[in-house]
């Protein structure tokens, strides 16, 4: 059925049961995963929404970003071997949460993304929008939302 599954975490108690619901998922079907955390990149300027600073310091804080992002998704790589399933992390840095994602379904050839949804309502999700919805619009892979 499912081969190659792709679940994005981002260290939320929400997404943790993605994780793990991919995990079960993938060992019964004997798939494997890739995990992936998209992390944005560090503004670089006043207008996009930062005083200007350093191009070193710049490059430094965003390797800090992706060394803790990469550090969540070795322990999802443990949780993983721990059940019998290969899985690859993938650090993605993107400014959309959800572009990045497909867009990594694409490169790493899944079959299947697995998530969470936050369940915002109201003024909440007219104002932050929903990256879960924008992923299951967009995504031409089958999408399985967790809440």
């Amino acid at each position: 059925m499912y081969q190659r599954i792709l679940v994005a975490t981002d260290g939320s108690e929400l997404s943790q049961k993605a994780v793990d619901s991919a995990l079960q998922l993938a060992a019964k079907l004997g798939a494997s995963v890739v995990a992936v955390k998209v992390v944005p990149p560090y503004p670089h300027s006043y207008f996009d929404g930062s005083m200007a600073i350093d191009l070193k310091e710049i490059e430094r804080t965003e390797a800090q970003w992706s060394a803790a992002a990469m550090k969540e998704l070795e322990a999802v790589q443990a949780a993983a071997v721990r059940v019998g399933v290969t899985a690859t992390p993938v650090v993605v840095r993107g400014d959309q949460v959800s572009e990045a994602l497909i867009a990594a379904a694409q490169k790493h050839h899944c079959d299947l993304v697995v998530m969470a949804s936050h369940g915002r309502r109201g003024v909440s999700r007219l104002l932050l929008g929903s990256e879960t919805q924008h992923v299951l619009t967009h995504s031409h892979i089958p999408v399985l939302v967790l809440r």
